[in-house]
Formats: structure tokens, sequence, C-alpha cells
């Protein structure tokens, strides 16, 4: 071996140990650190008449959480005319960003954030007034601009894209809350006709009100789980189950454990969630509870562990005050 090609072995060797070195340190600074739910709270207080005449107090709710370049970016339904972000480096503590969508009506709910890989663009999906419609920019903390409404009668998009790159939007029909799949051509382009995958069928989701929503998919060993929340969604049955499926587009079958995630022990409400991963690749679910037990939607953001067992079930428990060992940083 020359000369040259052992110095650059040492090298090598060199910044591979202190890579490793680095991560093992973030790691071990992170053991033994905890927090408690929840993990975000804001309130507003609403007062308004068209469309649906809701007047009181609205807590934050129905999040979606994209990671990108080391920062977690959280956009949740705020004061139902807009979205703001919030942006956080461990899922724990969170910061107030800019407002990044604006909207001329009331009633905007539930959005979605996808980065796609091949433009290098960042997709907000929107739902105003029972209508979905998409967005786009640059970054993900900046003003998404408007490219115009994708679905009809329709709320709750989730973008999903397969190991194969094809797109699917994931979508809830309204005001009937039966969950839909499109499969698409682009993040802004439909491909062929919607397919109906979920509806209420259960005790669990028919509680005070018949549904099915807020749709999200995971992929696990070539499987695919669609969580989804049903029952009244004001409410502290509200909770969270999951269905499987072979592909992408179902047929799915409901687990017959479900409600995955649902009320207990001062924990009320729990639902509309999305899901992440740490550095060690541990899955986080990021959802809303009910602030307590009554009517209404003064929500608060929470985060508890999601897992997979052996044999591919999937696992959860919503906690309130719970002392749990953080995320490991990315």
């Amino acid at each position: 071996m020359s000369l040259k090609n052992i110095t650059f072995f040492i090298i090598s060797a060199g910044l591979l140990c202190l890579v490793w070195f680095t991560i093992m340190a973030a790691t071990d600074a992170d053991k033994g650190k905890t927090y408690t739910n929840p993990v975000l709270v804001e309130t507003f207080f609403i007062n308004r008449e068209a469309p649906d005449n809701f007047s009181g107090v609205l807590g934050i709710g129905d999040p979606t959480v994209l990671f990108h370049e080391g920062s977690y970016y959280l956009y949740p339904t705020g004061d139902n005319r807009g979205y703001d972000v919030y942006v956080s480096a461990d899922l724990v503590n969170w910061r107030k960003g800019p407002r990044v969508f604006y909207s001329n009506e009331p009633g905007t709910w539930a959005p979605d954030v996808f980065y796609d890989k091949r433009d290098r663009k960042f997709y907000l999906y929107y739902t105003v007034n029972g209508r979905i419609g998409v967005a786009v920019s640059d970054r993900p903390d900046r003003v998404f601009h408007d490219l115009g409404i994708l679905i009809e009668n329709a709320i709750d998009a989730h973008m999903f894209v397969d190991d194969d790159s094809r797109y699917y939007l994931y979508y809830v029909q309204y005001p009937d809350f039966k969950i839909h799949v499109q499969p698409m051509a682009s993040p802004v382009r439909k491909q062929g006709e919607a397919i109906l995958l979920l509806q209420a069928t259960e005790p669990w989701e028919r509680k005070q009100t018949v549904l099915t929503e807020a749709p999200w998919m995971l992929k696990h060993r070539g499987m695919y789980y669609l969580l989804y929340s049903a029952g009244a969604a004001d409410s502290a049955d509200y909770a969270i189950g999951y269905a499987t499926a072979e592909t992408p587009i179902g047929p799915f079958v409901k687990n017959s454990a479900n409600p995955l995630i649902k009320k207990g022990r001062n924990i009320y409400g729990p639902g509309h969630c999305s899901v992440t991963r740490d550095r060690a690749g541990q899955l986080w679910m990021v959802y809303h509870q009910q602030k307590d037990g009554s009517r209404g939607w003064n929500r608060i953001i929470c985060i508890d562990p999601l897992w997979f067992d052996d044999q591919g079930e999937l696992h959860g428990k919503a906690t309130r005050g719970v002392p749990l060992p953080v995320p490991i940083k990315n």
C-alpha cells in the first residue's frame, strides 16, 4: 500500500470515528432527560357567523409534522383563517414562526405539508370550508402560494409517496366522513378515480357522531397502516384506530383491537395524529387531546411513542403529565 493510500485510510477512519463519537455524545446527552404532555398550547377566541356560526374557545389541534434538514415543522389548525408554523429541534420545545398560509374565508382546518424530493418544493394541502386545495413554497417556513382547489366536498388531506415514487392523496369525503384515496400523477395533478377505503362501522366510530377522518399512512415491512380518528371530534370519546392492507389503495382491514389511542385517566379525546421519527428511528405520534372532559374545541398538542411488535401490530398510548424519555435529537 502506498503512503498516499495509507494517509487516505487514516484520515477516512478518523472522520468515521469523529462522526460516531459525535452521534454517541448527542445520544448520551439525551439520556435521562424527560418531557411531559402537553408540549404545545395556544388558544384562540373565535366569534364569527357564516359558515358554521362557531363562537368560543379554539385550541390548536389537527397537527401535521414535517422533518426537514434537522428541524421539525408543525402546522396545526389555528384561528381558522390560515396556518402558522411552529419549529422545533426535538419535538418538545416549539417556537412559533410566521403565518405561512392566508385564507380569504373562515373555516380553514387540518393542513398537511409534504416535501417532494423530485422538485424540492413543499406542498401544503389545506382545507377551507369543505374543500381541499394545494399551495406551494420553496421553504417550509415561508408563505405558501395557492395553486387552487383539488377536491370539492372534502377535508383532512394527507399526501403519501410509496417506495415506487407513486403519489397517493388520502382525504375524507365531507360531510359523509368516509376516507378515500386519490391516486396522483404529481403533487398537484390527479390520476384516475378516487377509491373509498374506510367508513364508520364500529361502535367506537359512531359515538355521538358517525365519522372516520384524519387519515395518516405508515408503511412497515411491506404492509400499509392507515391511521384514522373517529367519534365526535369535539368530545372526550374521540380516538385513533388503524387499518392494514397489502397495497396503498386497499382493501383495508380494521384492527380488531381498535381504538389504538383512546381516553383514559385524565386523557380526553386524543386524535388527529401525524407520525414522524427521531434520530434513533423511534416513531412519534404528534396529535391533540382535549384540555378537559367538556364538549368543545379547547385542544392541546401532545407527543407519544408508537412502535411495532414482532407480529406487525402497532402499539401506543396517550399520556398527560407523565415524565417520558425525550426523543433523540436529529
